[in-house]
Order: structure tokens, then sequence, then C-alpha cells
């Protein structure tokens, strides 16, 4: 099992930043990757970074949030960040922090909430 305990998130006006941190503990050996999956009301819930865990620490950003959001480790303590600049009112959301295994998207935290006030 993995535990997944995120904080960080808030309320910002648009144009702002917020950083989201995600701590992980457990069976840490078992991911192949950690990332950050957001659930806007109304919509399926999408992903909207991750970051391998192995080797260079690949990464990976949905369009709406590239050239705004990054994602980073701290390897030493089994830490993945989320650092979201101009933040627009529709990025707007629940935020999970989620770990890769070779069967899926296996673990989910229990999510913080982002609003991005116009």
């Amino acid at each position: 099992q993995v535990r997944l305990v995120e904080s960080g998130g808030g309320l910002v006006q648009a144009g702002g930043s917020l950083r989201l941190s995600c701590a992980a503990s457990g069976s840490i050996f078992s991911i192949n990757a950690m990332g950050w999956h957001r659930q806007v009301p109304g919509k399926r819930r999408e992903l909207v970074t991750s970051i391998s865990i192995g080797g260079s620490g690949s990464t990976n950003y949905a369009d709406s949030v590239k050239g705004r959001f990054t994602i980073s480790r701290d390897s030493a303590k089994n830490t993945v960040y989320l650092q979201m600049n101009s933040l627009k009112p529709e990025d707007t959301g629940r935020y999970y922090c989620t770990a890769l295994r070779a069967t899926g998207w296996d673990y989910w935290g229990q999510g913080t909430q982002v609003t991005v006030s116009s």
C-alpha cells in the first residue's frame, strides 16, 4: 500500500500562484511515477502532469497547463510538488496526488481544493 497526503491548496486570484505538495509513504518501491489529477465540476478527472520516479524524472503535462505548471520531486523526502503559476479560473478544481504502478494509477490522495477567482 502507498499513502499519499496532499497539502497546499486554497483560494487565489487569477494570475496568482499556488504550490501543492504530496508526501508518499508505504510501498514506494512499487511506484513508477507520480502525478496530479484534477476533478473539475461537470468534467471527467484529467491527468494534469506526471513525473517518473526513477532515472532523470521525465515529466509530462496536459496542454492546458504547459508553461504554467511545473512538477518536481524530492526523492530524499518522497515528496512531489506542483508549482502552479498564472492560474486561471478554469484551473479551479480538486487536485489529487496519484501514484502509478504497472497496473495503472492505483493510489490516490484525499485531494486538495484549488479555487481561482476571476
